[in-house]
């Protein structure tokens, strides 16, 4: 079997990640494509750094016959539109033009597609809606292909929702009653690999696994609650008091979370990510059962299988708490900056000017140092330069310290203690710097 190439697309994502170090501990060589990986997944020369979304036809078909592919696994998929993120361009443009380069590739290749669940009849969003478009491109291309369905996908990483699954379980909040009853079959990551290894292991010239849809998740019916329910017993949390939210301010999470979406983070919470919750997770499992042999997990095994680890309960317990900070550490800055700048202007020159400051550079000084505050809230604000704002305003702070014990030392023991609690702030800067990694 090791005789065979698999390019793996989307291979830095939690899916694709697990998929393709699974099939190159079982000896294949796989060819792991992605547009950035982090510093801790590029493991081999073959994982390689393409801008995949921008690669036509020709560019697609070239790679397929330069590694001498006979499998592709397309685990590429978005949540929601956004800043750098197309559902349409993901889910369908890219899956024609993926089709179009496997048939002009002149190698006879099976296209191994990760898809969702559920009936077509019951897509509402745009996530769901051009997943399915996909589908039916694929079905109707005439190649080879199996079409995987997974459930709700448990993975020893957290990423997305099951990062959000683990951190509800952490917290003493519960979900509304309705939310809690929804059907949400979960599958095991290992059991997605597994079956991607026994596709590759089938000759592409076996009929019988050449057009399959199946959906891969465990049989016996669950609810979302019950998800929640095994992973507090895994961190410990089952007895805690719980209070459960409203509906309506899910509702709000979810449009925060779309409006930081647009700020270029990708929150689990989102319009999209809480209407196919609220749709539910089920199918039939039993055709991929039986096809493979494959007996799936349940939830009690993967979660329950032991207790959580140490990183494992303080991830939960900070997952959440990762937005609050940066939210607050954006507000701290921007507020400070605007406050000095246009409601206190005069109380902060007079400050500089009671403290001997020369009065030439009183004005300018208040100006330059309130609009860096302003400027720094919002390198923060925005995922692309936030750790570039948390370093700008750990050393901002730190200048400030220092300064104000050169020019204006009385500072540090007014009644309030404004500039003692810079210290705290510092500490929190660096613990948001310490979480900003979501792989």
């Amino acid at each position: 079997m090791s005789d065979r190439n698999i390019l793996v697309l989307g291979a830095s994502g939690l899916i694709g990640r697990f998929v393709t170090d699974d099939l190159r501990a079982r000896g294949f060589r796989v060819v792991a494509i992605a547009r950035r990986f982090s510093a801790s997944q590029k493991a081999t020369a073959l994982d390689l750094e393409m801008p995949v979304m921008s690669m036509d036809v020709a560019a697609l078909a070239r790679l397929i016959r330069d590694h001498e592919i006979e499998i592709v696994v397309n685990c590429l998929g978005v949540l929601q539109d956004g800043p750098g993120s197309d559902v349409s361009a993901v889910h369908r443009d890219f899956v024609e033009r993926l089709l179009g380069a496997i048939g002009t590739s002149g190698r006879a290749v099976r296209l191994v597609h990760v898809s969702i669940p559920g009936a077509a009849s019951e897509d509402r969003t745009a996530f769901s809606l051009t997943k399915r478009e996909g589908e039916r491109l694929i079905v109707t291309s005439g190649l080879p292909y199996a079409i995987l369905r997974p459930g709700f996908v448990i993975a020893p990483q957290a990423y997305g929702g099951s990062a959000m699954l683990r951190a509800l379980a952490a917290l003493p909040v519960d979900l509304p009653a309705a939310e809690s009853a929804t059907p949400f079959q979960p599958v095991a990551v290992e059991d997605i690999a597994a079956t991607i290894a026994w596709l590759v292991s089938r000759d592409i010239g076996d009929a019988t696994v050449n057009a399959v849809t199946w959906d891969l998740m465990q049989p016996q019916p669950v609810t979302l609650g019950g998800v929640i329910e095994q992973f507090r017993r895994a961190l410990g949390t089952a007895k805690y008091p719980r209070i459960a939210p409203p509906a309506f301010l899910i509702d709000l999470g979810a449009k925060l979370g779309d409006f930081a979406s647009w700020l270029g983070w990708m929150p689990p919470l989102r319009s999209t990510a809480i209407g196919e919750l609220r749709r539910g997770v089920t199918g039939d499992p039993h055709p991929w059962m039986t096809a493979t042999g494959i007996v799936p997990k349940t939830i009690a095994q993967v979660v329950g299988q032991g207790s959580a680890t140490i990183q494992d309960k303080w991830f939960a317990r900070l997952f959440l708490l990762k937005a609050l900070m940066i939210a607050s550490l954006t507000l701290f800055w921007t507020a400070s900056g605007f406050i000095a700048l246009f409601v206190s202007f005069s109380a902060a020159a007079g400050m500089l000017s009671a403290h001997g400051f020369p009065p030439s550079l009183v004005a300018p000084f208040t100006i330059v140092t309130s609009l860096m505050d302003m400027s720094i809230g919002v390198l923060i604000a925005l995922r692309r330069t936030c750790a570039y704002g948390l370093i700008a305003g750990i050393l901002a702070s730190l200048g400030y310290m220092v300064g104000t014990a050169i020019l204006m030392p009385d500072l540090w023991i007014e009644p309030l203690g404004a500039l003692i609690k810079t210290g705290p702030a510092i500490v929190l800067m660096l613990v948001a710097l310490s979480t900003l990694d979501n792989r």
